[in-house]
């Protein structure tokens, strides 16, 4: 009976070259496959701002930029904290 039969340096040289195709890419460039679509959502505080009247704006503070609405009486809030003080209920979500 005849056959081949894989041992020793054989297997290892087997399976040295089918991992190493494996990691190779498809082969296929521009392939025409469309990019998959970024999802925009707006920000849940920033629209509540504005459903308020208000206007959003960003400040550049020490610790990094904020969010700030511009309330119409004048007043100015953090657009987080004025979303997290109108719904309670989405605060306790943030918390662990």
């Amino acid at each position: 009976m005849t056959g081949y039969a894989l041992t020793g340096r054989g297997a290892c040289a087997a399976l040295f070259a089918v991992l190493l195709a494996g990691c190779g890419g498809t082969g296929v460039s521009g392939s025409g496959a469309a990019e998959p679509a970024a999802v925009s959502m707006p920000n849940p505080a920033a629209v509540h701002c504005e459903e308020r009247g208000g206007k959003v704006t960003i400040e550049s503070r020490p610790e990094g930029q904020a969010g700030v609405c511009l309330l119409p009486d004048g007043g100015r809030v953090d657009e987080w904290e004025l979303y997290r003080r109108d719904f309670p209920e989405a605060a306790e979500i943030d918390k662990p």
